[in-house]
């Protein structure tokens, strides 16, 4: 997907790089598909605030995906691809011959009048849906499930794609975005393809106020605080010794920069390999 820069007529102009859309074919959603999509401000149902910089922002209705992807050997009809405010990727609208109608993600190369499929016999092109044991060796692939019949969950975001990389006794070797190898049920679906809208990691706001559009809020560096307010503030001026810059931390304290994964976590028989080893 081409991005598109602007004349510097204005400051934000000067460094924007910004979507040119022209994948999208369909600019109206899908109403029947559409449900109410409430802000929490980054509140607990206490109303304490547990994600700070969250408020505001343009109002979104959620876009209901089809994950699952179970109306098997029933050709669908691409009609349109979509601009989604909820994700990073866009999204195609698909129609059934019976004319039920659902949302998938779009993948790289699925235009209008496209034609895809679900099941286990389904030629390997993009878009289609198939269990592993039934997809080439070295297939880019996306919304992968975890467990079988549960939904796609891994590598759903603008421009991911595993890797199918082996099978064996059952089990399908998966070498996912971040590198690391997994182990997953062969009977898990997955689509095939990269998630489109590749570019979407270059895009440059150039502007506060787009983040203010997204419902992100300002961000003050603990740095510049007092040493009431956080452990990192304090000193005189950008103080490398008596506050600062020391111990890197968090506004209660928790030294950053350590690991945080569960020395013995139920998902660590499914690893083959981590995405750091000492080798890479």
């Amino acid at each position: 997907m081409p991005l598109k820069t602007f004349k510097p007529v204005t400051p934000s102009n000067r460094y924007k790089v910004w979507n040119s859309f022209e994948e999208i074919t369909k600019s109206t959603p899908e109403k029947s598909l559409l449900r109410p999509l409430k802000k929490s401000g980054g509140r607990n149902n206490q109303g304490r605030i547990t994600c700070r910089h969250k408020g505001g922002g343009h109002k979104r209705k959620y876009r209901i995906i089809d994950f699952k992807r179970r109306k098997f050997d029933v050709e669908a009809t691409v009609v349109g691809i979509e601009y989604d405010p909820n994700r990073t990727c866009r999204i195609a609208l698909l129609k059934y011959e019976d004319g039920e109608k659902a949302y998938i993600l779009a993948p790289v190369g699925l235009t209008a009048g496209d034609k895809v499929m679900s099941g286990e016999s389904v030629p390997p092109k993009a878009g289609n849906a198939m269990p592993l044991k039934s997809v080439p060796l070295g297939t880019n692939i996306h919304n992968i499930e975890l467990t079988p019949a549960t939904g796609g969950k891994i590598a759903r975001s603008a421009g991911q794609f595993a890797v199918l990389s082996n099978r064996e006794d059952g089990v399908a070797l998966v070498k996912m975005p971040s590198g690391e190898i997994r182990k997953f049920n062969e009977n898990c679906f997955c689509t095939i393809g990269q998630v489109g809208n590749r570019d979407h990691m270059n895009v440059v706001s150039a502007k506060a106020g787009r983040s203010r559009w997204l419902g992100i809020r300002p961000t003050v560096r603990g740095m510049c605080m007092n040493p009431v307010d956080h452990p990192n503030g304090g000193g005189e001026g950008k103080s490398k010794s008596g506050g600062g810059r020391q111990h890197l931390k968090s506004p209660w304290g928790h030294v950053k920069g350590q690991k945080t994964r569960q020395k013995r976590k139920s998902s660590d028989k499914v690893i083959v390999q981590r995405r750091k080893t000492k080798n890479a």
